[in-house]
């Protein structure tokens, strides 16, 4: 069952200025900032007292991305993956096989695409 909005995915050219404009001059406070990997930096971001919903900065090579815009996903909090892509698969929407990953302390992600070709995010936090 889909439970919330849970962050939307900016790409961020350089991550400690992104990170200064979104907490200095927007207020945000930084919740958490982790290497995904050798290429790709994220920090989390959200409003006092607004914590469940949050800003996702990614930092990695922009080179070759599209230039529609900055915004990279929209990531919505289920409580159990698997029966949320099973029950999106019943309904037409394609998932590619790789999905869903586990990614650092156990919380689960899959992408999909919207109809519009927008990246969607299904996202489990970690139990």
């Amino acid at each position: 069952m889909i439970m919330k909005l849970e962050h939307v995915g900016i790409l961020a050219e350089n991550m400690d200025e992104s990170i200064t404009f979104y907490s200095d001059i927007l207020g945000m406070k930084l919740v958490e900032r982790v290497t995904l990997n050798e290429t790709t930096e994220l920090a989390f971001l959200s409003f006092p007292g607004q914590e469940d919903v949050q800003v996702e900065l990614i930092g990695r090579d922009l080179s070759g991305m599209p230039e529609e815009g900055i915004v990279n996903h929209l990531a919505i909090t289920v409580d159990d993956i698997d029966a949320a892509i099973d029950s999106l698969k019943e309904r037409g929407v394609h998932i590619p096989a790789e999905w869903p990953k586990t990614i650092l302390d156990g919380r689960k992600i899959a992408f999909f695409k919207g109809p519009s070709g927008e990246k969607l995010e299904l996202f489990q936090p970690a139990r």
